[in-house]
């Protein structure tokens, strides 16, 4: 496998375990441990493949699958050795989104050859799994939460396809849109970086329009 391959793998895995570790958090039963890990891990490349008009990558290869699965059923009965499950899943998810950012960006590049579509499938394929686990679970949405997220993924694809373009070898930019992805996600999260919100103003008055 080359070092692509690995990423997809790895962040698979990992969005599967956080999506069974939200399942544990719910209480859930083992069938809610299977969903919420497969709705997790290969959400966002299927919404990836379909955007791309491809064949969705885990009906041509059910390892994808099988790789859910046993990660639900280990998460199911191991997380009750696990302490403080909530900071473990939101470092676990800084890790596969990094790896998806990085797989998602190689393989719109690959497909269309733009940039820019290399970007958003990256983007794409590193959040739309946190979001969907987070909004079955009834967790606090990726999205809502005032630390960085987005932007992390942005990062890491816009990093490896720059790195890509420029000639460097797959794994050199391949490691380095992980890095990015992963120590800007890690920094919002140990010293909650985020940008400024927008403060709501008062609107003008009819009057007051000349």
């Amino acid at each position: 496998m080359n070092p692509i391959d690995v990423l997809d793998y790895a962040g698979v895995a990992v969005f599967a375990a956080t999506g069974a570790l939200a399942a544990s958090r719910k209480q859930l039963d083992i069938i809610g441990f299977l969903f919420l890990a497969s709705v997790t891990g290969i959400g966002g490349g299927t919404f990836r493949d379909v955007i791309l008009n491809l064949p969705v990558f885990w009906v041509a290869n059910s390892g994808y699958v099988l790789i859910c699965a046993a990660v639900a059923m280990l998460v199911f009965f191991a997380a009750h050795r696990l302490e403080s499950r909530w900071k473990l899943l939101l470092w676990l998810d800084a890790v596969g989104l990094a790896a998806f950012s990085v797989m998602g960006a190689a393989k719109g590049l690959a497909i269309t050859g733009s940039p820019v579509v290399s970007v958003v499938t990256g983007v794409l394929t590193a959040t739309f799994g946190g979001i969907l686990r987070d909004l079955l679970a009834g967790e606090p949405s990726v999205l809502l939460r005032p630390e960085i997220y987005v932007t992390a993924a942005l990062a890491g694809a816009t990093l490896f396809t720059t790195g890509d373009l420029a000639g460097l070898p797959p794994l050199a930019s391949g490691l380095a849109g992980f890095a990015a992805a992963f120590l800007v996600r890690g920094g919002a999260l140990k010293f909650g970086w985020a940008f400024p919100s927008y403060k709501s103003r008062p609107g003008r008055r009819p009057e007051d329009i000349s």
